[in-house]
């Protein structure tokens, strides 16, 4: 509630920085490089990533050391990892979901997703996203055969150093709202995981825009999504 009161009062400050910060925002572009690929050896690993322009790589030169060639590594120890990248820059939730209806079923093993941001930036109602997202968990397993997701929490927005006050604290409060709901809507659901972000966004793994990850954060972010997963197919393995 008082973060709703202070939206409207905050109203004609936040319009007028949003405004301006479209403006002047640096654009870096998304990483270049194949969105599929394989790597390592061991049991078959079929890994989807889907999202925004965070899990497109920007911030990053090249998929390799961006968030998909970074899982892929940290997986390959372990598994034979064939992956695919689904995601473009201001994706949200929607936007999202109507790509993937829109490409030739497939099969996976397990899909991450890195979405919510532009939810947050677009004004989206919480309860909008949280049906989208559970809408989004629903065409994973129905039309890509998905039987684990790993959905990657939300980013502090609240650290985004491109965000000036007071629309930094706004964005920040939103999207700590957004992410407990996430939490709470995939605690009931063995086969959806939601994985806190839990990196402090330091100015050394940040990239030069101030709102995406750079290869150091894109590489510490991978890193702590390996093991859910690890652990979400190790759990699919026993209850099967």
């Amino acid at each position: 509630m008082l973060h709703t009161t202070a939206k409207l009062a905050l109203a004609p400050v936040l319009i007028a920085q949003g405004l301006k910060l479209r403006r002047r925002a640096l654009r870096l572009p998304e990483a270049q490089g194949p969105r599929t690929g394989e790597a390592g050896d061991g049991p078959e690993l079929r890994l989807l990533i889907v999202g925004d322009s965070s899990a497109a790589g920007v911030g990053a030169s090249e998929q390799g050391v961006a968030l998909a060639g970074r899982l892929a590594a940290e997986l390959a120890s372990t598994h034979h990892v064939t992956w695919q990248l689904v995601a473009r820059t201001g994706a949200t939730t929607a936007d999202s979901l109507a790509r993937l209806a829109a490409l030739p079923p497939a099969r996976f093993d397990i899909a991450v997703t890195a979405l919510g941001v532009n939810d947050v930036t677009r004004s989206v109602p919480r309860a909008s996203f949280l049906a989208r997202q559970a809408d989004l968990r629903a065409l994973l397993a129905d039309r890509f055969g998905v039987a684990q997701v790993i959905a990657s929490g939300l980013p502090p927005m609240g650290d985004f150093p491109a965000l000036p006050q007071p629309l930094r604290w706004v964005m920040g409060a939103s999207a700590r709202r957004f992410d407990a709901g996430l939490a709470r809507a995939t605690a009931d659901d063995p086969g959806w995981h939601h994985v806190a972000f839990e990196l402090s966004l330091t100015p050394d793994l940040m990239a030069e825009d101030g709102f995406h990850p750079g290869p150091a954060g894109y590489a510490l972010w991978a890193r702590m999504l390996a093991p859910a997963i690890r652990t979400a197919l190790s759990s699919a393995a026993g209850s099967g």
